[in-house]
Protein backbone atom coordinates (compact mmCIF):
# COMPACT_ATOMS: atom_id res chain seq x y z
CA UNK A 1 0.00 0.00 0.00
CA UNK A 2 1.23 3.16 -0.87
CA UNK A 3 1.19 6.49 0.91
CA UNK A 4 2.34 10.23 -0.16
CA UNK A 5 4.43 12.08 1.94
CA UNK A 6 4.62 15.84 2.21
CA UNK A 7 8.62 16.49 0.89
CA UNK A 8 9.43 18.22 3.95
CA UNK A 9 8.27 15.82 5.86
CA UNK A 10 9.73 13.16 3.94
CA UNK A 11 13.34 15.00 4.26
CA UNK A 12 12.70 15.07 8.23
CA UNK A 13 11.97 11.41 8.10
CA UNK A 14 15.39 10.66 5.75
CA UNK A 15 13.12 9.59 2.83
CA UNK A 16 14.78 12.20 0.52
CA UNK A 17 18.12 14.28 1.47
CA UNK A 18 17.84 17.61 1.18
CA UNK A 19 17.79 20.95 3.03
CA UNK A 20 15.22 22.49 4.59
CA UNK A 21 14.73 26.02 5.99
CA UNK A 22 12.20 25.11 8.60
CA UNK A 23 11.56 21.65 9.85
CA UNK A 24 8.13 20.72 9.49
CA UNK A 25 7.08 19.49 13.30
CA UNK A 26 3.98 17.40 12.25
CA UNK A 27 4.34 14.32 9.98
CA UNK A 28 2.42 15.13 6.99
CA UNK A 29 0.99 12.21 5.18
CA UNK A 30 -1.98 12.03 2.15
CA UNK A 31 -3.83 9.01 1.52
CA UNK A 32 -2.74 7.81 -2.32
CA UNK A 33 -5.41 7.51 -4.89
CA UNK A 34 -4.60 6.37 -8.42
CA UNK A 35 -7.26 8.67 -9.44
CA UNK A 36 -8.53 12.00 -8.68
CA UNK A 37 -10.95 13.51 -6.28
CA UNK A 38 -14.67 13.43 -7.28
CA UNK A 39 -15.40 16.30 -5.62
CA UNK A 40 -14.28 19.52 -8.52
CA UNK A 41 -13.01 22.91 -6.09
CA UNK A 42 -11.42 25.35 -8.69
CA UNK A 43 -8.51 25.62 -6.43
CA UNK A 44 -7.14 22.19 -5.85
CA UNK A 45 -4.84 20.09 -7.81
CA UNK A 46 -6.40 17.03 -6.99
CA UNK A 47 -10.09 18.12 -8.23
CA UNK A 48 -12.14 15.81 -10.79
CA UNK A 49 -11.25 18.22 -13.80
CA UNK A 50 -8.03 19.53 -13.03
CA UNK A 51 -4.88 19.13 -14.91
CA UNK A 52 -2.38 19.32 -12.35
CA UNK A 53 -0.13 17.12 -11.06
CA UNK A 54 -2.07 14.86 -8.83
CA UNK A 55 1.37 14.49 -6.69
CA UNK A 56 0.62 18.17 -5.72
CA UNK A 57 -1.70 19.73 -2.24
CA UNK A 58 -0.99 23.59 -2.95
CA UNK A 59 2.16 24.51 -3.85
CA UNK A 60 3.83 21.25 -1.92
CA UNK A 61 4.62 18.47 -3.83
CA UNK A 62 3.80 14.79 -1.95
CA UNK A 63 5.65 11.73 -3.64
CA UNK A 64 4.75 8.41 -2.38
CA UNK A 65 6.20 5.76 -0.56
CA UNK A 66 5.46 2.38 0.52
CA UNK A 67 3.24 2.69 3.59
CA UNK A 68 5.38 0.45 5.72
CA UNK A 69 8.49 1.90 5.01
CA UNK A 70 6.92 5.21 5.80
CA UNK A 71 5.96 3.49 9.32
CA UNK A 72 9.21 2.65 9.64
CA UNK A 73 10.93 5.66 9.42
CA UNK A 74 8.11 8.67 11.07
CA UNK A 75 9.94 7.86 14.76
CA UNK A 76 13.44 9.24 12.49
CA UNK A 77 11.14 12.67 11.98
CA UNK A 78 11.01 13.53 15.93
CA UNK A 79 7.44 14.61 15.46
CA UNK A 80 4.79 16.02 17.35
CA UNK A 81 1.96 14.36 15.85
CA UNK A 82 0.60 12.96 12.62
CA UNK A 83 -2.00 14.62 10.20
CA UNK A 84 -3.40 12.67 7.74
CA UNK A 85 -5.08 14.76 4.63
CA UNK A 86 -7.57 13.09 1.93
CA UNK A 87 -8.86 13.42 -0.98
CA UNK A 88 -12.73 11.80 -1.50
CA UNK A 89 -13.05 8.71 -3.89
CA UNK A 90 -15.45 5.87 -3.46
CA UNK A 91 -14.14 3.45 -0.67
CA UNK A 92 -12.06 6.33 0.93
CA UNK A 93 -13.41 5.41 5.00
CA UNK A 94 -12.54 1.77 4.76
CA UNK A 95 -8.81 3.00 3.41
CA UNK A 96 -8.56 5.60 6.04
CA UNK A 97 -9.22 2.74 8.72
CA UNK A 98 -6.37 0.99 7.20
CA UNK A 99 -4.07 3.65 6.99
CA UNK A 100 -5.17 4.56 10.41
CA UNK A 101 -4.53 0.62 12.02
CA UNK A 102 -0.84 1.18 10.24
CA UNK A 103 -0.37 4.49 12.09
CA UNK A 104 -1.94 3.49 15.40
CA UNK A 105 0.85 1.73 16.75
CA UNK A 106 3.46 4.51 16.35
CA UNK A 107 1.80 6.18 19.56
CA UNK A 108 1.23 9.67 18.26
CA UNK A 109 -1.72 11.34 17.91
CA UNK A 110 -3.68 11.79 14.59
CA UNK A 111 -5.07 14.60 12.92
CA UNK A 112 -7.61 14.10 10.17
CA UNK A 113 -8.89 16.08 7.15
CA UNK A 114 -11.49 14.35 5.62
CA UNK A 115 -15.32 15.44 3.82
CA UNK A 116 -17.87 14.28 5.70
CA UNK A 117 -18.53 10.73 6.79
CA UNK A 118 -21.09 8.90 8.77
CA UNK A 119 -20.79 9.58 12.65
CA UNK A 120 -19.81 5.42 12.75
CA UNK A 121 -17.18 5.96 10.98
CA UNK A 122 -15.75 8.97 13.75
CA UNK A 123 -16.03 6.87 16.35
CA UNK A 124 -13.76 4.67 14.81
CA UNK A 125 -11.50 7.18 13.80
CA UNK A 126 -11.52 8.52 17.05
CA UNK A 127 -10.51 4.56 18.49
CA UNK A 128 -7.33 4.43 16.40
CA UNK A 129 -5.93 7.32 17.79
CA UNK A 130 -7.47 10.84 15.95
CA UNK A 131 -7.87 13.58 18.13
CA UNK A 132 -8.39 16.47 15.74
CA UNK A 133 -10.34 16.38 12.25
CA UNK A 134 -10.51 19.39 9.86
CA UNK A 135 -13.69 20.39 7.99
CA UNK A 136 -12.32 21.84 4.67
CA UNK A 137 -15.32 24.43 4.17
CA UNK A 138 -12.33 26.49 2.12
CA UNK A 139 -14.41 28.75 0.70
CA UNK A 140 -15.53 31.40 3.19
CA UNK A 141 -18.32 32.76 1.58
CA UNK A 142 -21.74 30.90 1.22
CA UNK A 143 -22.53 32.78 -1.73
CA UNK A 144 -19.25 31.79 -3.70
CA UNK A 145 -19.18 28.05 -2.10
CA UNK A 146 -21.12 26.36 -4.96
CA UNK A 147 -19.47 27.80 -7.90
CA UNK A 148 -15.94 27.37 -6.32
CA UNK A 149 -16.19 23.39 -4.30
CA UNK A 150 -18.57 21.94 -6.94
CA UNK A 151 -18.77 19.32 -3.97
CA UNK A 152 -20.82 16.53 -2.86
CA UNK A 153 -21.51 18.50 0.16
CA UNK A 154 -23.79 22.04 0.81
CA UNK A 155 -22.69 24.41 2.98
CA UNK A 156 -24.88 23.58 5.76
CA UNK A 157 -23.58 19.85 5.50
CA UNK A 158 -20.10 21.10 5.77
CA UNK A 159 -21.27 23.00 9.47
CA UNK A 160 -23.47 20.01 10.41
CA UNK A 161 -20.58 17.78 9.80
CA UNK A 162 -18.44 20.45 12.18
CA UNK A 163 -21.11 20.03 14.96
CA UNK A 164 -20.87 15.97 14.47
CA UNK A 165 -17.09 16.19 15.35
CA UNK A 166 -17.73 18.41 17.99
CA UNK A 167 -19.98 16.02 19.25
CA UNK A 168 -17.92 13.11 19.30
CA UNK A 169 -14.30 14.26 19.56
CA UNK A 170 -15.37 17.79 22.26
CA UNK A 171 -15.08 21.24 21.67
CA UNK A 172 -12.01 22.77 19.69
CA UNK A 173 -11.33 19.00 17.97
CA UNK A 174 -12.92 20.58 15.19
CA UNK A 175 -10.66 22.60 12.50
CA UNK A 176 -12.60 24.38 10.17
CA UNK A 177 -10.34 25.51 7.11
CA UNK A 178 -10.75 28.28 5.19
CA UNK A 179 -8.73 30.06 2.23
CA UNK A 180 -8.20 33.50 2.39
CA UNK A 181 -8.02 35.07 -1.26
CA UNK A 182 -10.98 33.25 -3.48
CA UNK A 183 -12.91 36.61 -3.64
CA UNK A 184 -14.98 36.34 -0.77
CA UNK A 185 -14.87 40.12 1.44
CA UNK A 186 -12.98 40.65 4.35
CA UNK A 187 -16.67 40.76 6.35
CA UNK A 188 -17.79 37.12 5.09
CA UNK A 189 -14.31 35.34 5.99
CA UNK A 190 -14.68 36.75 9.69
CA UNK A 191 -18.63 35.97 10.09
CA UNK A 192 -17.01 32.69 8.74
CA UNK A 193 -14.44 32.73 11.37
CA UNK A 194 -16.55 34.33 14.22
CA UNK A 195 -19.17 31.14 13.34
CA UNK A 196 -17.17 28.38 14.01
CA UNK A 197 -15.56 29.84 17.36
CA UNK A 198 -19.34 30.44 18.63
CA UNK A 199 -19.88 26.75 17.75
CA UNK A 200 -16.87 25.85 19.69
CA UNK A 201 -14.64 25.10 16.74
CA UNK A 202 -11.14 25.87 15.82
CA UNK A 203 -10.32 27.80 12.86
CA UNK A 204 -7.11 27.46 10.42
CA UNK A 205 -6.30 29.88 7.28
CA UNK A 206 -4.16 29.22 4.67
CA UNK A 207 -3.99 31.82 1.52
CA UNK A 208 -4.76 30.80 -1.98
CA UNK A 209 -2.11 29.92 -4.14
CA UNK A 210 -2.75 29.92 -7.66
CA UNK A 211 -1.78 26.39 -8.95
CA UNK A 212 -0.88 25.51 -12.74
CA UNK A 213 -3.92 22.93 -14.36
CA UNK A 214 -6.69 24.41 -11.54
CA UNK A 215 -9.51 26.18 -12.84
CA UNK A 216 -7.85 29.14 -11.05
CA UNK A 217 -4.63 28.69 -11.90
CA UNK A 218 -4.63 32.47 -13.40
CA UNK A 219 -5.85 33.92 -10.20
CA UNK A 220 -3.97 35.94 -7.96
CA UNK A 221 -3.25 35.01 -4.40
CA UNK A 222 -4.23 37.58 -1.63
CA UNK A 223 -1.45 40.48 -0.82
CA UNK A 224 0.12 39.87 2.84
CA UNK A 225 -1.69 43.27 4.35
CA UNK A 226 -4.87 41.90 3.43
CA UNK A 227 -3.88 38.26 5.08
CA UNK A 228 -2.45 40.38 8.19
CA UNK A 229 -5.27 42.41 9.21
CA UNK A 230 -7.42 38.79 9.44
CA UNK A 231 -5.28 37.40 11.32
CA UNK A 232 -5.16 39.97 13.92
CA UNK A 233 -8.89 39.99 13.35
CA UNK A 234 -9.00 35.75 14.27
CA UNK A 235 -6.96 36.13 16.84
CA UNK A 236 -9.59 39.02 18.67
CA UNK A 237 -12.15 36.27 17.61
CA UNK A 238 -10.31 33.48 18.61
CA UNK A 239 -9.28 35.33 21.68
CA UNK A 240 -12.97 36.51 22.88
CA UNK A 241 -11.79 39.97 22.99
CA UNK A 242 -13.73 41.37 20.08
CA UNK A 243 -16.57 39.74 18.02
CA UNK A 244 -17.03 40.26 14.11
CA UNK A 245 -19.82 42.86 14.74
CA UNK A 246 -17.14 45.00 16.76
CA UNK A 247 -15.38 45.90 13.37
CA UNK A 248 -15.77 47.99 11.03
CA UNK A 249 -15.85 47.63 7.21
CA UNK A 250 -16.46 49.70 4.15
CA UNK A 251 -19.05 49.71 1.54
CA UNK A 252 -17.36 46.63 -0.27
CA UNK A 253 -16.90 44.61 3.47
CA UNK A 254 -13.10 45.81 3.58
CA UNK A 255 -11.67 45.62 7.25
CA UNK A 256 -10.99 49.20 7.91
CA UNK A 257 -11.15 49.09 11.98
CA UNK A 258 -9.92 46.60 14.70
CA UNK A 259 -12.28 48.44 16.99
CA UNK A 260 -9.64 49.00 19.53
CA UNK A 261 -6.99 51.43 19.49
CA UNK A 262 -3.53 51.25 17.97
CA UNK A 263 -1.69 51.04 21.33
CA UNK A 264 -4.19 48.71 23.10
CA UNK A 265 -3.99 46.00 20.22
CA UNK A 266 -0.27 45.86 20.05
CA UNK A 267 -0.64 45.08 24.18
CA UNK A 268 -3.19 42.47 23.32
CA UNK A 269 -1.26 40.93 20.40
CA UNK A 270 1.19 38.10 20.73
CA UNK A 271 3.69 36.72 18.56
CA UNK A 272 1.62 33.35 17.87
CA UNK A 273 -1.07 35.68 16.04
CA UNK A 274 0.76 35.13 13.17
CA UNK A 275 1.77 32.17 13.52
CA UNK A 276 0.48 29.00 11.73
CA UNK A 277 -3.02 28.36 13.75
CA UNK A 278 -3.76 23.95 13.86
CA UNK A 279 -3.66 21.25 15.93
CA UNK A 280 -1.04 20.71 18.55
CA UNK A 281 2.83 20.81 16.79
CA UNK A 282 1.63 21.80 13.48
CA UNK A 283 3.49 24.29 12.07
CA UNK A 284 3.17 23.85 8.08
CA UNK A 285 6.46 25.31 6.66
CA UNK A 286 5.48 27.01 3.03
CA UNK A 287 2.50 25.73 2.70
CA UNK A 288 1.66 28.69 0.47
CA UNK A 289 4.52 30.27 -0.38
CA UNK A 290 7.97 29.97 -1.74
CA UNK A 291 10.68 30.02 0.99
CA UNK A 292 12.85 33.06 0.90
CA UNK A 293 9.70 35.18 1.51
CA UNK A 294 7.53 36.33 4.08
CA UNK A 295 5.45 33.60 5.02
CA UNK A 296 1.54 34.19 5.40
CA UNK A 297 1.74 32.11 8.26
CA UNK A 298 5.48 31.55 10.29
CA UNK A 299 6.16 28.34 11.23
CA UNK A 300 8.35 29.31 13.82
CA UNK A 301 7.68 31.88 16.63
CA UNK A 302 8.79 36.00 15.23
CA UNK A 303 11.00 37.92 16.99
CA UNK A 304 8.88 40.69 18.86
CA UNK A 305 10.20 44.01 17.05
CA UNK A 306 9.35 42.37 13.85
CA UNK A 307 5.59 42.09 14.95
CA UNK A 308 5.42 45.26 16.29
CA UNK A 309 6.77 46.50 13.04
CA UNK A 310 4.25 44.75 11.09
CA UNK A 311 1.92 45.52 13.40
CA UNK A 312 2.16 49.01 12.89
CA UNK A 313 1.75 49.26 9.38
CA UNK A 314 -1.46 47.70 9.53
CA UNK A 315 -2.92 49.72 12.03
Amino acid sequence: MLIRVSYGTAIAMGLIKAKMLARPTTAYLMIYHEGRCINNCAFCPQARESKADLAKLSRVIWPAFELKEVVNKIKDGNFARICLQTIDYQGLEEDVLTLLGALYPLDLPISLSITPVDKTYLKKFKELGVDYVGVGLDVASERLYNTLKESLYSWDEMWKFAKEIINIFGEKKAFVHIIIGLGETDKEVLEVIQRAYDLKAEVSTFAFTPIKGTRLEKSKPPSLERYRKIQIAHYLIKESIKRVEDFEFDNEENLTSFGIGEEELLKLLKEHALMTHGCPGCNRPYYNEKPGKEPYNYPLKPRKEDLKKILKSLI
